[in-house]
């Protein structure tokens, strides 16, 4: 199948691969800890303190590859998100002024005892799961979910290019060369401003055509990327969800990836 094919086949029943990938052992498990731990967490220090919760936390919000840069993560925490100078908002990374406003130690706004603050850090956490498990399978097919999921958030194209992850949705979709973010920021963001209208990714419709115009590139760009095997790893995931809500999915992710590394001969 190939990456906008299997794209709009999730797209279209997201409810069900959101609760496949809630039910997987160790994804289970992070969420029963965030739940029982994330309310005790009312100070930045507690939260970085457990490092286990803290990088659940950054997963959720999209921030698992920074978990390391804790001075950092402290600071943006410390300053808070009120001031435009704060280093929050001076970054222009959607995902990181998510994680400061969720974590407003700084304003006083960290609902963190709270049933609906848990429950919002709970979905966003599945959702990367979700996508992480499509991404073993198929990477455009994860680069897709991300950009639908974050796109419609964006204010500036610094947004695009401070996200690795948007970023490459954008450069492939409009065939621009990796070597163009070699290039001074100033210069990129100029390049494609005169490419893309920010507000069309609030569009439905609009939004949708970008994703399957990058889908297409990428198949262009990684022949076989798209190859048949995985659609059958995605239709035993699926096959396994009728298990039971209440149960875990008998799928092992890893069991998955070496089977399709053998069909590939790798």
């Amino acid at each position: 199948m190939t990456t906008v094919g299997t794209y709009l086949s999730v797209a279209k029943d997201l409810t069900r691969w959101r609760k496949i990938a809630a039910n997987r052992p160790q994804v289970a498990s992070d969420t029963k800890y965030l739940a029982a731990k994330i309310g005790k967490a009312t100070s930045i220090d507690a939260l970085m303190k457990d490092r286990r919760l803290f990088g659940i936390a950054m997963k959720a919000f999209g921030l698992g590859d920074m978990t390391y840069a804790s001075g950092m993560m402290r600071k943006v925490l410390e300053q808070g998100v009120d001031s435009p100078k704060d280093l929050a908002n001076t970054l222009h990374n959607a995902n990181m002024l998510a994680f400061a406003k969720a974590f407003d130690y700084a304003g006083g706004k960290a609902m963190v005892d709270t049933k609906d603050f848990v429950k919002s850090v709970t979905d966003r956490y599945v959702e990367q799961a979700m996508q992480a498990d499509q991404g073993a399978q198929n990477p455009g097919v994860q680069l897709a979910l991300y950009f639908r999921e974050r796109a419609p958030q964006l204010t500036t194209i610094y947004g695009i290019l401070a996200d690795k992850n948007l970023q490459k949705v954008v450069q492939t979709a409009l065939d621009i060369p990796e070597a163009a973010s070699r290039q001074p920021v100033d210069t990129q963001a100029r390049l494609l401003k005169a490419k893309v209208k920010i507000d069309d990714f609030k569009d439905p419709v609009k939004l949708e055509a970008f994703i399957k115009r990058f889908a297409a590139m990428y198949d262009m760009r990684n022949p076989g990327a798209g190859a048949k095997v995985d659609s059958n790893a995605n239709a035993l995931l699926y096959s396994a969800s009728f298990l039971g809500s209440d149960q875990a999915v008998g799928v092992d992710m890893s069991l998955l990836l070496r089977r399709q590394n053998a069909a590939r001969g790798v």
